[in-house]
């Protein structure tokens, strides 16, 4: 059994972003800007955007936080977000889920400007996605694939089983694997609380990813040898043996579950911290494609050995 170290990759990431970043800083430019929309006071949203902005200090960005109290109203919040689609210092921003439940979610993310949905939420981001376009990836499922792209696991011709369909992780991780392509090229199947045979179907899974939401639903009785794991699950449970008096654990049963795998992501330390990595990435990406750089003439730049990486010379 090998070990998924999502800390260690997600670390190599930074490093490369951050490097990128002292590039453009050198050459006159501007840091890229992540900003986060945060509603009420809910403790598990405070730790992620707390995280989001101690990751963006750490690789250079500009970080900035509109927080609101949970009694803001949904007119409110789309006159903020008409705010940040308009702010052409801002390259991208995540409004923090869930609202409250007087707003609209649906409401909230179709005013968003696409290009600026570093969380790839919004409905033209989703559909780019699907049919294959370049797109701003959900953060977590694309955590996903640049962990298994970075172990070089192999998933073309694969079966692989997704555990849980939910738009944020389990509905866009099954397209992103059956996309052409590596990561990918896989043989999906997507199990929910209505499928039956889960167990069987489980069985059949050269690559299962967990994203179902339940502690220790996946058993070791659920996984052929050899399997290589994903958990997406993050649960605080009471524990007599921690300090603080809990732990994490995910949704798969770690001890006996890793016996049979070839691999297997740990909670913690394992598609959580890639998350903001990838939330990282799409501010990058969303950077890159409104900063026309230094090399571009009339919006367009000719020489194909410029690697600057900006949509300006697809």
């Amino acid at each position: 059994m090998k070990l998924i170290d999502g800390k260690f990759i997600a670390n190599q990431v930074k490093g490369e972003i951050k490097k990128e970043v002292v590039q453009l800083l050198d050459t006159g430019h501007r840091a890229p800007h992540l900003a986060a929309i945060l509603v009420g006071s809910d403790p598990a949203s405070q730790t992620y955007v707390a995280s989001k902005e101690k990751s963006c200090h750490e690789v250079g960005f500009i970080s900035s936080l509109y927080k609101y109290p949970e009694t803001i109203s949904e007119q409110e919040l789309l006159s903020v977000i008409d705010f940040l689609n308009a702010d052409t210092e801002i390259d991208g921003f995540i409004i923090q889920l869930p609202l409250p439940k007087h707003i609209n979610t649906d409401h909230i993310l179709l005013r968003m400007d696409p290009n600026k949905d570093v969380d790839g939420f919004h409905p033209i981001n989703v559909g780019r996605m699907a049919t294959g376009m370049e797109a701003f990836l959900p953060a977590t499922p694309a955590g996903i694939m640049e962990l298994l792209k970075r172990y070089e696991i192999e998933t073309i011709g694969k079966n692989c089983v997704v555990l849980g369909r939910s738009n944020i992780v389990g509905t866009p991780m099954s397209i992103l694997m059956s996309r052409k392509g590596y990561p990918g090229d896989a043989t999906v199947t997507l199990c929910h609380s209505k499928t039956t045979h889960l167990k069987e179907i489980c069985l059949q899974a050269d690559i299962l990813i967990a994203a179902i939401g339940k502690p220790h639903f996946v058993t070791e009785d659920m996984v052929k040898e050899g399997a290589v794991v994903i958990d997406v699950g993050i649960h605080r449970v009471p524990s007599n043996e921690s300090k603080t008096g809990y732990k994490l654990i995910g949704d798969v049963d770690f001890d006996n579950v890793s016996k049979k795998c070839s691999y297997i992501t740990p909670v913690p330390g394992g598609v959580g911290v890639m998350t903001i990595v990838s939330l990282l990435q799409n501010t990058l990406k969303a950077y890159k494609n409104n900063t026309p750089c230094d090399c571009i003439e009339d919006d367009h730049c000719d020489d194909e050995s410029c690697d600057c990486g900006c949509h300006h010379h697809e």
